[in-house]
């Protein structure tokens, strides 16, 4: 669907993007990733036409935008974090002011607000409505023309939980049909809702996978949530004198005397044994040991370094 081929864009002597490459496959759901400046924005607006590259190049479904801008341009709706609302139309009205400037026939509105779930308030003015609604609004505006690719960029910023979750079903029923190519600094919903995620970083990309996936790259094979009961002092001199022990961390404790580890085992080495015999010995009790489950977010600021969720960054 989308093939993005040793993309390089500057200003001046700075370097935003730095050669990369990628494609998104047709039918696929895409989450973009990347802390403040990794490039992500550009990426997008490179993409969608927007800016242009310094060099390399950008096809959906092999068509150039150099050779055709006007073929590639009919493939994408285009969400920007803000969407382009004009707050004293009505939905209808808007809708067919966007129809109007895409050529598209207006008999296809009733089915787009279908769609994304706003029939209900089409006879509305858009500043009258709530955040999550007009973001729905911004939804329906890219998909008039019926394009094949969508690209929506941080499309739950600013909304409350329940318009979080009623934006990621409409974004889910929406990968059902069409290919989709989504920026969020929300990694939960990028995990909840993507097929694969691609993780930028200071212009390069850094990690391209399924989220599940993803865990591989980063020490997680080997590690650990243990739930101890008893002195802390003796807890971890055990977990310090274990030979198959490689780290741990201390992640939380309660009043009752039970704490919870992160230990890391050494490759090849199973600690479960060892460590239940002398935990029991010292007269200690193990409540929990599991697999330590590895986040999207763990995952995100260890490739990255980022100490926090991103947003849509100024380059």
């Amino acid at each position: 669907m989308i093939e993005i081929k040793n993309l390089t864009k500057k200003y001046g002597s700075k370097t935003v993007l730095d050669n990369i490459s990628f494609t998104v496959k047709s039918g696929e759901i895409l989450g973009f990733l990347g802390p403040n400046g990794a490039g992500k924005s550009t990426t997008m607006n490179i993409i969608t036409g927007y800016i242009s590259s310094t060099s390399g190049s950008v096809s959906i479904d092999g068509i150039d935008i150099m050779d055709d801008a006007k073929a590639y341009k009919k493939k994408i709706g285009y969400l920007p974090e803000l969407p382009p609302l004009y707050l004293d139309m009505t939905v209808m009205e808007y809708m067919e002011f966007v129809c109007g400037i895409k050529s598209a026939d207006v008999s296809c509105i009733g089915k787009i607000l279908e769609e994304v779930k706003i029939t209900d308030v089409k006879d509305r003015l858009i500043k009258n409505l709530s955040k999550g609604y007009r973001q729905r609004v911004g939804i329906a505006q890219a998909l008039v023309g019926d394009p094949e690719l969508l690209i929506l960029d941080e499309p739950t910023v600013g909304l409350d939980p329940m318009q979080i979750i009623e934006i990621r079903n409409v974004i889910s029923d929406l990968g059902k049909k069409k290919t989709l190519f989504i920026s969020s600094h929300i990694l939960s919903e990028i995990s909840a809702v993507c097929d694969r995620v691609l993780i930028i970083n200071k212009g390069k990309i850094v990690a391209e996978d399924t989220p599940d996936n993803l865990a591989s790259l980063v020490s997680g094979k080997n590690k650990y949530l243990a739930r101890i009961e008893g002195n802390q002092e003796k807890i971890e001199n055990i977990l310090s004198s274990l030979g198959g022990v490689e780290k741990f961390e201390l992640k939380g404790s309660d009043e009752e005397g039970t704490l919870d580890y992160i230990i890391n085992a050494k490759n090849g080495v199973d600690i479960r044994k060892p460590l239940f015999k002398e935990v029991a010995t010292a007269d200690m009790a193990i409540l929990m040991f599991k697999s330590y489950d590895i986040s999207l977010e763990d995952i995100f600021i260890s490739l990255t370094g980022a100490q926090g969720g991103t947003e849509n960054e100024s380059e």
